[in-house]
């Protein structure tokens, strides 16, 4: 039996250096919530590639929750992941408590927290 959960103190935290730009968490996002053409509950971006003063190049693909986003709040719910953390090929998505997952931030080079607002 499944614990359930609410995500009212949840997040997700991206590590896009990892994130190899397959789509899939977008995909998953859009046949969980049936999403239409041009709407996004998660939408990956791609910056780059720009070349920095050293030399090296930057080139990351970064998944961005959009306004469409409440975490999967259903299946969140009954025990499961969001649709995006369960199906990200590369595993670069955590969905947690969102003060542990500030924590992993410290040691993380390069992610992103997201905490969706809560709307009255």
């Amino acid at each position: 039996m499944s614990a359930t959960i609410s995500t009212s103190n949840q997040g997700l935290i991206i590590q896009y250096d990892f994130c190899t730009g397959c789509h899939a968490c977008e995909v998953a996002c859009k046949k969980e919530r049936d999403l239409g053409k041009g709407e996004y509950g998660i939408k990956v971006m791609e910056y780059g590639p720009a070349k920095k003063p050293d030399g090296r190049w930057d080139y990351f693909f970064i998944p961005v929750p959009t306004d469409l986003c409440d975490m999967c709040a259903d299946r969140v719910s009954v025990g499961k992941l969001p649709a995006c953390v369960h199906n990200c090929q590369a595993k670069v998505m955590e969905f947690g408590d969102v003060e542990e997952l500030a924590k992993k931030m410290t040691y993380i080079e390069k992610c992103v927290l997201f905490s969706p607002t809560k709307k009255d």
